[in-house]
């Protein structure tokens, strides 16, 4: 016992310490040496690995930790449970395994918390399938490259930045500038274009009334039956909202190791990062940049490393990460967002003024990027969204010399109007994501310019008018340009001739 001195332990502790030395039992059992603020000191339990759960013996039960901290003479233990019973020199025993988490079909439909326990009230989860909190990422050979869509509903990033089934794209920004927003049309798009995705939204430190709207919102849409919620509150200790993340990524798992496909929602590992934080300054670990430990960069890279496109061999099941982080004042340099940044494939940025001038989603066509999901991308959208991105980019930088109202020469003037229109176009409504035949319709009624004639602020009467005509007159077109297909020519010709009648009643 180099490090801890047997004076300072009160007498009964040091009795219990010395009767379990005398029995040489060190290596299954431990003592409780001192508990505070959720984390627990043992003394003991050689045998004990990284992340290994540990019984505490209390005289109204068992409450469980895991092991963090391994040091030489003791163990620093997070507890799962209230640490009102817990006090120095109680027994402490080893479990022989690490957390597992409750996984599959039953608990689609259900609100539970990191540990599989209901929160909606309804029975306790009866499954028969046990999944690993903590678990390695599949290897090189394991997977497959990304190639499947899998479609947001939303115009500007299905374009712009796609994203791919077993891709990381992270969504970041201010607060209250409509990222959780984003991954909610998301959830609602694979269930109403069927996919066959699961959503799994893990939520980190949120309040319980914000979670209760959201599953009401999805009850609404028809989308919870094909949803799992990983529910924490800020008033639940730090120990649930840091393993919310991985729980919620166990249960993701199992969809895509049997051949399915899960879309995983991090809401926001800003809140998971400082939860660690947290539990590492009570671990006394030292603390580095901004107070977080040194090891926080592997707290989000061991996690979304789990998300990947797996091979044929292994069923060929995919697990798409969208994490969310919050930024302050636009600051992507900071700590955190760097962090998650350099481990996704690609963000998308939302900015706070585009929010405020009515832009929404207020999507930087800037600063975001997809660095794989072009790949994914489906020939329809694809075709008709070429030069989307640097039109836009564009168009911005050039909108603050427009404002001057100065000389500008014919094509600069063709541009900015343009940019105008592609602004218009590209502004959503929660809650209505837009499938594949509309997204195409909608870009090429602007992009070919076929939306000239009409003034910017009616682009959005003038883009229902034209959905409304070709749904009517062409149905069988659309709902074969709905499968993703690059338009045939016959197609084009419909598209060009009902965008250019619907022109001709917006025109200015």
């Amino acid at each position: 016992m180099s490090n801890l001195s047997i004076t300072e332990l009160s007498k009964d502790l040091r009795q219990a310490i010395e009767g379990l030395e005398t029995q040489g039992d060190f290596d299954e059992t431990g003592i409780v040496l001192r508990v505070g603020d959720g984390v627990v000191w043992v003394h003991g339990l050689r045998s004990a690995g990284y992340s290994e759960v540990l019984h505490i013996e209390t005289p109204s039960g068992v409450v469980e930790a895991f092991a963090l901290n391994l040091l030489e003479d003791e163990i620093g233990a997070v507890l799962l449970g209230d640490d009102a019973e817990v006090k120095a020199g109680q027994t402490v025993r080893r479990k022989g395994s690490v957390l597992t988490v409750p996984v599959g079909d039953a608990l689609l439909g259900r609100v539970v918390d990191p540990l599989g326990r209901p929160m909606d009230g309804g029975p306790a989860i009866k499954s028969k399938a046990e999944g690993l909190v903590e678990r390695d990422a599949p290897g090189v050979m394991d997977r497959k490259s990304v190639h499947e869509p899998l479609m947001t509903g939303i115009a500007a990033i299905d374009s712009m930045f796609p994203i791919g089934r077993g891709q990381r794209e992270l969504i970041i920004g201010d607060r209250q500038v409509g990222k959780t927003a984003l991954t909610i049309d998301t959830m609602i798009n694979q269930a109403r274009q069927n996919t066959g995705v699961v959503n799994v939204y893990v939520a980190i430190g949120q309040k319980l009334s914000k979670i209760a709207r959201l599953v009401d919102r999805l009850k609404q849409e028809g989308v919870m039956d094909q949803t799992i919620i990983v529910a924490t509150s800020s008033s639940d200790p730090a120990s649930l909202l840091y393993l919310a993340p991985y729980a919620g990524t166990a249960m993701g798992e199992y969809f895509r190791d049997n051949g399915g496909h899960a879309l995983m929602i991090y809401d926001d590992l800003t809140k998971h990062a400082v939860a660690y934080r947290q539990m590492s300054l009570l671990l006394r670990r030292p603390p580095g940049r901004e107070a977080y430990p040194g090891d926080v960069f592997y707290l989000h890279s061991r996690l979304l490393e789990r998300s990947a496109k797996l091979s044929d061999a292994l069923g060929g099941g995919s697990l798409t990460a969208l994490p969310i982080i919050e930024t302050q004042a636009g600051d992507i340099s900071a700590y955190i967002p760097t962090n998650v940044i350099s481990i996704t494939d690609g963000q998308i940025f939302l900015e706070t003024d585009l929010f405020y001038q009515g832009i929404r989603p207020a999507i930087s066509a800037g600063l975001s990027v997809s660095r794989v999901g072009g790949a994914a991308q489906t020939a329809g959208v694809k075709s008709v969204s070429g030069n989307l991105k640097l039109g836009l980019s564009q168009f911005r930088e050039l909108a603050s010399f427009a404002q001057f109202g100065s000389d500008l020469d014919e094509a600069t003037k063709h541009q900015i109007d343009r940019g105008q229109r592609l602004t218009e176009l590209l502004k959503q409504s929660q809650y209505a994501p837009m499938s594949i035949w509309q997204q195409v319709v909608s870009i090429l009624a602007v992009t070919g310019g076929h939306f000239d004639d009409v003034s910017p602020e009616h682009i959005k009467e003038a883009q229902e008018a034209l959905l409304s005509r070709l749904w009517h007159d062409e149905k069988k077109d659309m709902q074969e340009l709905d499968k993703g297909a690059k338009p045939t020519e016959t197609v084009l010709k419909h598209i060009k001739k009902a965008a250019e009648s619907v022109s001709k009643g917006f025109k200015e």
